[in-house]
């Protein structure tokens, strides 16, 4: 006691006593209890005996914690009660501060300073600020026996203050003392918090308790990979995000990577929601209606439908909060003018010797109300962000549920389904892609559904309560405009739709040609082609534009409904009512409107969003409807993997208890044992087809009357014509297809797996090693087995990483006999009795299939005893076969062995032999053969060498970001990662052109200028009269202090009015020309740099496109120009909306109060660094939300490509299993993405808070004038909402010009020197008329950084001559034929035909004139016509002959529509031999004197490869015809034959001369190769 006097002793001399100055401040006389100053005293005493507590513990604990500030995450546990201590210890420090305002303003009254009316309620904020560090620290550190500490202290706390409460009662305080109800809060929230602290014993049972309870931190922390906390953290951490600084600032020093964002925690993977999902969606299947398919709505809202509530609960919460703002402000400005302080009150009548003031009082101090403003701002945007993370969380939870839901129906999708077309490729994809992305926006958007209509409610009546009537009319004006909104909104997501459709149309016709860019150039169609493009991008224009106009209308309506409004509300309140209208009401009604105007904007969004999701939704059921393929059961093995994925689940016990194990499969995923006992094995035959009707889905039978046997461990062959149904016989065995009536029998074991080669190659987009060991176990002897068997050797040393390389559709494109070898390696390397080969030699050279057929079906299949069926055309292999089956039009036609087809149809026998007559039976080994390479590996190696060089230019290979890694010195790194990239942006608006960026830069000032004026007219206007009349009434009663106006005040007041028209007139006009103008340069930025790009890469030379990879080029023209199309405008537009607005509104508050300026320079530098370090950190995240994606969809459509082979390989459960990583890993990047984007907008929001705090604090001490006050606080409100929005759309920005930045890196590609020397006049109509073609020293290179590959040729070609040019594979043959067409460097020498020499034509000329077959068929989508003459310069007859040479007339014939039949994309529903027929078809219709066949018969079975020899000797007669031969036996008739070896000509000389003798290069090529 005595320390407490002696403080009120010293304090007593410096007028500051405890206790007050008063005669009877200490006086007990009346008991020790009835002086409010002593119990004010012991309410001191537990805050200081906590302080004196905690603070030593503390110390310690940081000193020898201060190595581990970053919290282990073993430690990381919460006590029983965490998130309800945080929320009262949070309640209890906003009862504290008010407790500390009522006891300042309190104070106020009293003659001399009563410190004891706030100094106890100050020690008791610091307590519990410390009491929950305290808690923080204990819990972290797993230590609750210092719980005990914090537990008396709440008891002591209780106590003290429930003897305040005691005395107030006694002193007949009641509730309307505001005093009285701050103490009995305490009461209750001490009570509340020592419950708290009482079950966290009985939880624990840490004390008092004999055995306290062991407890271990959440799996998902054990596990160290687990780096997203947000849900483990504590509650201050989760509203704030605090836990993400280390990550967001380290961004600064080095990227982010996938390693640094670790996994998804268990409840957010894709399998557990997937699970999730999936039970809701299987108890809606109910027995009585089988047929009746499950609501997916329904399903959701089981699986999600708590987590959104609880995110619409704290939506609530905020839009509530929301509304204090603007009441802040009327409260502020009202109480600034009456400041005239309230006659203190004797100090007799008070009872307890002290001043007590009632509720409303407090609310009157301006003070009070700014800090009230403060709060109010802060915890509306803390939750705010709450519910928005939450609905992003569940939205990521759900996406990744209804991926994994697709992909697991998509694993049982019929074939036929997939090839009929009902289920395209393009629909999985688009359901992937875009459908699920729609309902996770739903999610997103979808609190607002019901939040928005009762915030716009709640306005509407608070304007009322302002205004009176005339605030209906500017509600009722806002509510008119709305369903314009929508209108327009729905209008903008059909033109969106169009664009979309002309945009997959552009890109259809683009892959086309980059596809086909070889052979459009080679037949100078190349400018046809890019019409065709341009046309269709003419439209996407058009539809463009609409789009841009709608935008515009949208961005306008949005920033000129609150304007108009606000007009439409004051004039109608000048002329309607008699009261003058204050600034404290103008000001207030002004921030509500700005309030209701973003719910009325979003509301169109949303609804148009939930439009789009019932949409989706609809597409969703209808592919889980859809046909599966059929049961397995009649494959009578045991069949290893059940079908039903995910319920296995089911009878694990419960699901936590599996997860546990670390085992997240769909499936137990078991690779078959490989049997031992093979010779013991009975059966002899592994397949069995009886009385088999199969078919494609139509009713119409593919293959009928099926009876073959497969023997067991024999090599069975399957031969026929084109189109007989071979690969359909195969696919009928794996049950592929749908059986109308027969059966199919395995021999039991076989079928677990099957290996199968398609005919089509299916590569993943993986390592060459991970292609061929396709998930089994890695075998070095068996590997090296397979690939020496497939003689992939040569190729893998080309590769730039060996077996390393990334192959498929995003890495490195191999050419068709490279991706035959590595599916038919896959098949040979897995460990199956059963190999299934679908015509494996159809892409590769003599050699490779003779090499693959003794070293890998013939040693490799056979030594093991597995059974391998084997389709092919090469007739000559049929003497290896054990088993053959012939087949025709869809069914058998003959079955057995060779000898047995020998003796019974003699026939077909012959009919065989003399096909294969042409290739002799042995194939001759000689050494130097094994060195051979083919001409694929040519263009491998050219196309790395070239590679090599390019890549110091190339952009994808972020080659800065590697230096920048190099780079020691940190700072340079930060600071390029940190730069925005204006000169990007300053290309993009000078292709949009200048005047457009004049008229966007200058009416965006205008309008922003004008903005402020209409606001600032409106201050001046309400504060014009107001000295006059006090207003310090007008609280109380606003009707009757006014009746007195007099005329000249009304007309006063009138005369505002005008101008406040013509302002807010202006300002609406304004508005339309900006968001107009900023739209159109946005559509001709795009413009120009699509038109640019696409005539920069078709005439760019074929070098450019061996380079490049095609994934790249495509890049370009769909994601990128999708950026430039329809991401920046708006991204540019609101970027400088939101910019001007903040600098217009700091302009503002600085200058109504120029204090303000002092307190802007610490905020300024805050905002610096959050906005740099955000930036960096948002680019990275942003990338790697990008990079992950694309695998995802990749996945999707790699799966969706090789059903067939997945199945038969029997993989489903590791592919889904790989789906789940990749899902999980684009979840973590999206979810680290959007926390980030919360970090940002919780920190500019409370900056923005800080900002209308120090605006209120300097307004209420320098006491200007009201209006402007209130002016300024609008202003500073406004602010709070953009801030974010600016460094979001930086960072957009930022990311978004990267496309600029990668488009414009390809402008600066070289062209193809079109012109020539010579002019088109100067060329003969006719040129070439004989076709004599003179080759001069003819020196050739690829590019000039590269070796020559031909050197210094010499050769003359007479008129009408057919001529064969042969040699070993990269002796430079093919080159030769690009050089007639002038697509290599030729730098020395010249190609002189019929007197003039080829390179100093133009190109178009050169091309147009001759003709070429190439190896690959190249077929485009459209017609039939406009396949073989796209000019359109030929008649149908001209036509109808050529498809008679090369014997397609009768097959078009029977087409629907004969000539103008549909090619579909690629060609793919003709089969190979047809489309190289179709080339054929096409070199005719060209008269051209001279032809040049380059290997054109590689993929084409002998009875057709028969037809088109003759066909070149008898329709060719008088034509010069060059062949390039991969089999020399095709030019044995030709009458000079042209021999090079490695790029120099050899020999020349007829066939039959150089065939007798013995040793030229040639005899020697023909003996081998046969």
């Amino acid at each position: 006691m005595s320390t407490k006097s002696n403080f009120s002793a010293q304090s007593g001399d410096m007028g500051l006593s405890f206790c007050g100055n008063g005669t009877n401040a200490y006086s007990v006389g009346k008991g020790v209890l009835d002086n409010g100053c002593f119990v004010d005293a012991i309410n001191l005493v537990p805050h200081v005996f906590l302080l004196f507590i905690t603070f030593p513990i503390l110390f310690i604990g940081w000193g020898s914690q201060s190595s581990k500030v970053q919290i282990h995450h073993n430690t990381w546990l919460h006590f029983p009660g965490h998130n309800l201590r945080w929320i009262l210890t949070f309640t209890l420090l906003f009862v504290h501060v008010c407790e500390i305002a009522e006891g300042i303003v309190s104070n106020t009254q009293m003659e001399s300073n009563h410190l004891h009316l706030f100094m106890p309620a100050l020690m008791g904020f610091i307590a519990a600020t410390t009491s929950v560090v305290y808690y923080h620290n204990i819990e972290t550190a797993n230590f609750p026996k210092l719980l005990l500490a914090l537990f008396i202290y709440w008891i002591l706390a209780f106590i003290t203050k429930m003897i305040k409460l005691w005395k107030f009662a006694e002193a007949s305080l009641g509730v309307q003392e505001l005093r009285f109800c701050i103490t009995a809060l305490l009461v209750v929230l001490y009570g509340l918090l020592m419950a708290v602290e009482i079950n966290v014993i009985r939880v624990r049972k840490y004390v008092f308790f004999a055995n306290p309870q062991r407890v271990k931190p959440p799996e998902d922390l054990q596990d160290l990979g687990v780096r997203f906390l947000q849900p483990f953290v504590n509650l201050l951490s989760k509203a704030t995000y605090w836990w993400m600084n280390p990550l967001i600032i380290g961004a600064h020093k080095r990227p982010i990577e996938l390693k640094k964002i670790g996994k998804l925690p268990i409840a957010m993977r894709a399998l557990t929601n997937y699970l999730r999902l999936k039970d809701s969606y299987e108890e809606q299947r109910n027995t009585e209606d089988p047929e009746k398919s499950p609501s997916i709505w329904k399903s959701m809202y089981r699986a999600f439908g708590g987590p959104i509530l609880l995110s619409s609960t704290f939506r609530y919460m905020a839009d509530l909060l929301g509304f204090a703002g603007p009441l802040c402000i009327s409260g502020i400005v009202e109480h600034l003018d009456n400041s005239t302080e309230i006659n203190r009150t004797k100090t007799g009548n008070m009872p307890l010797g002290v001043y007590f003031m009632s509720s409303t009082e407090l609310l009157q101090n301006t003070s009070v109300l700014a800090v009230l403003l403060f709060l109010a701002l802060v915890l509306q945007r803390t939750f705010l962000q709450a519910s928005y993370y939450v609905t992003i969380e569940t939205g990521i939870n759900l996406r990744g549920a209804l991926l994994a839901m697709i992909y697991n129906k998509m694993l049982r999708l019929s074939t036929s389904n997939m090839s009929m077309g009902e289920m395209t490729l393009g629909q999985i994809n688009n359901l992937v892609a875009i459908e699920t992305n729609q309902l996770m926006w739903f999610l997103f958007l979808c609190p607002n559904l019901w939040a928005m209509p009762v915030q716009i409610i709640m306005g509407v009546i608070l304007l009322y309560y302002l205004l009176g009537k005339s605030a209906l009319i500017g509600a009722g004006v806002i509510l008119l405009l709305a369903p314009v909104q929508y209108l327009i909104a729905t209008k903008l997501a059909d033109t969106q739709k169009s664009t979309l459709d002309y945009s997959t149309d552009r890109l259809k016709k683009t892959t086309e040609i980059l596809k086909g860019i070889k052979l459009l150039k080679l037949y100078a169609w190349e400018n046809i082609f890019c019409d065709r493009v341009e046309e269709t991008r003419g439209k996407e224009l058009t539809s463009l534009k609409t789009f841009a106009l709608y935008t515009s209308m949208s961005i306008f309506l949005n920033a000129a409904i609150p304007i108009a409004a606000v007009l439409a509300t004051f004039v109608t309140h000048a002329y309607i009512e008699e009261v003058r209208l204050s600034p404290a009401k103008a000001f207030a009604s002004l921030a509500l409107f700005h309030i209701l105007v973003t719910p009325l904007f979003l509301l169109s969004t949303v609804v148009r969003f939930a439009v789009k999701a019932l949409v989706s939704v609809q597409k969703l059921s209808e592919f889980l409807q859809s046909d599966e393929i059929g049961d397995d059961s009649w494959r009578n093995g045991d069949m290893s993997m059940s079908l039903e994925v995910g319920k296995k689940y089911k009878y694990q016990g419960d699901t936590t208890a599996f997860n546990r194990k670390g085992r997240y499969r769909m499936d137990n995923y078991e690779q078959p044992m490989r049997r031992q006992l093979r010779p013991t094995e009975t059966e002899d035959v592994a397949v069995q087809v009886n009385d088999g009707f199969f078919t494609w889905g139509s009713n119409l039978s593919t293959l009928s009357d099926i009876n073959i046997q497969i023997p067991t461990g024999q090599l069975t062959m399957i031969v026929g014509q084109v189109g007989c149904g071979k690969s359909s016989l195969l696919l009928a065995m794996l049950g592929e297809m749908q059986t109308i009536s027969g059966k199919v029998f395995w021999s039991n074991k076989n079928r677990y797996s099957v290996a199968y080669a398609t005919q089509k190659s299916w590569l993943l987009n993986a390592t060459v090693e991970e292609n061929i060991t396709f998930g089994s176990p890695f075998n070095k002897q068996r590997y090296k087995a397979v690939i020496d068997a497939c003689s992939l050797q040569p190729d893998i040393d080309l590769l730039p990483f060996g077996d390393q390389t990334e192959i498929g559709e995003r890495g490195i494109n191999l050419s068709g006999g490279q991706r035959q070898r590595i599916c038919v390696a896959r098949a040979l390397y897995q460990n199956t009795n059963i190999v299934f080969l679908d015509d494996p030699f159809s892409a590769l050279d003599i050699h490779l299939s003779d090499h693959l057929m003794q070293e890998g079906i013939l040693k490799f299949l056979q030594d093991d005893k597995r059974t391998v069926v084997l389709v092919t055309h090469k007739l000559q292999y049929l003497i290896h076969a054990d088993w053959i089956i012939a087949m025709k039009d869809g069914s058998v036609l003959r079955e057995g062995t060779l000898k047995d087809i020998q003796t019974h149809d003699v026939e077909l026998y012959e009919h065989w032999k003399t096909l294969m007559n042409r290739h002799d039976q042995e194939l001759e080994k000689e050494p130097e053969l094994e060195s051979q390479t083919t001409l694929e590996r040519k263009t491998l190696r050219r196309a790395f060498y070239s590679r090599e060089a390019k890549n110091q230019i190339d952009d994808e290979d972020e080659e800065e970001e590697v230096e920048e890694d190099e780079d020691d010195n940190m700072s340079t790194t930060t600071s390029r990662r940190s730069k925005i990239p204006w000169k990007m942006c300053c290309s993009y608006l000078s292709s949009g052109g200048f005047l457009m960026v004049f008229l966007m830069v200058s009416s965006k000032l205008a309008k922003h200028s004008v903005m402020v004026a209409i606001d600032y007219w409106l201050a001046d206007w309400t504060s014009s009269n107001s000295q006059s009349q006090s207003l310090a009434d007008s609280f109380v009663n606003a009707t009757n202090y006014t009746k007195n106006f007099n005329a000249t005040q009304i007309a006063e007041h009138h005369s505002y009015v005008p101008v406040f028209i013509i302002l807010c007139g202006a300002g609406i006009a304004l508005c339309l020309i900006t968001s107009l103008t900023v739209e159109f340069l946005g559509v001709a930025a795009a413009t120009n740099l699509h038109h640019n790009l696409l005539n920069k890469i078709i005439h760019a030379p074929i070098r450019f496109f061996d380079v490049t990879p095609l994934g790249q080029i495509l890049n370009r023209f769909s994601a990128d120009t999708n950026i430039i199309d329809q991401h920046i405008p708006p991204t540019l537009e609101s970027l400088t909306r939101s910019t001007l607005l903040c600098l217009s509104a700091i302009g503002v508050i600085a200058f109504v109060t120029p204090a303000f300026l002092v307190a802007l320079v610490p905020l300024a530098v805050a905002f610096y660094f959050i906005q740099k370090y955000f930036r960096v950190a948002s680019k990275d995240l942003q990338d790697l939300d990008d990079s992950t994606q694309l695998p995802l969809l990749c996945h999707f459509s790699e799966t969706a490509e090789g059903l067939t082979t997945i199945r038969a390989f029997r993989h489903e459960a590791r592919f889904k299993q790989r789906m789940l990583e990749l899902t999980d890993t684009n979840n973590t990047a999206y979810l680290f993405l959007s926390a980030a984007n919360r970090w940002l907008e919780v920190r500019t929001d409370y900056l923005g808070a800080v900002i209308v705090l120090t605006a209120a604090v300097a307004a209420i001490w320098t006491s200007s004038e009201s209006g402007r006050v209130g002016l300024g606080l609008t202003y500073a409100l406004t602010v709070t909402n953009y801030l974010n929005w600016v460094v979001r759309n930086l960072a957009d920005l930022e990311v978004q010009m990267a496309a600029v930045k990668k488009v414009n890196s390809f402008l600066s590609t070289e062209s193809e020197n079109y012109e020539g020397s010579m002019d088109v006049s100067q060329v003969p109509e006719d040129w070439p008329q004989h076709g004599e073609i003179e080759i001069h020293d003819l020196c050739v290179r690829y590019d000039s950084l590269l070796k020559p590959v031909l050197k210094h040729v010499n050769a003359h070609i007479n008129p009408g001559q057919k001529v064969g040019i042969c040699g070993r594979t990269g002796s430079g043959k093919s080159s030769l034929s690009l050089a007639f067409f002038n697509m290599v460097d030729v730098f020395e020498g010249k190609i002189v035909i019929d007197g003039i020499d080829i390179c100093k034509l133009p190109l178009q000329t050169l091309r147009s004139r001759l003709s070429i077959i190439l190896q690959d068929p190249v077929l485009f989508s459209g017609s039939i016509r406009l396949n073989l003459d796209p000019e359109c310069t030929c008649n149908d007859d001209r036509l109808w002959e050529a498809l008679e040479i090369a014997q397609l007339k009768n097959m078009v014939k029977a087409l629907p529509g004969g000539l103008d039949a549909v090619v579909t994309e690629g060609g793919e529903n003709f089969s190979v031999g047809q489309r190289q027929l179709f080339c054929l078809a096409r070199a005719f219709v060209r008269k051209s004197s001279i032809l040049i066949m380059d290997e054109a018969t590689a993929s084409i079975d002998m009875a057709t490869e028969n037809i088109l020899q003759k066909v070149v000797m008898t329709a060719f007669a008088d034509r010069t015809v060059v062949t390039i031969a991969h089999l020399v036996s095709s030019i044995l008739e030709a009458e000079q034959v042209l021999v090079f070896s490695s790029g120099t000509l050899v020999e020349c000389d007829s066939a039959s001369n150089l065939l007798a003798q013995e040793d030229s290069l040639f005899s020697i090529l023909v003996r081998t190769h046969k």
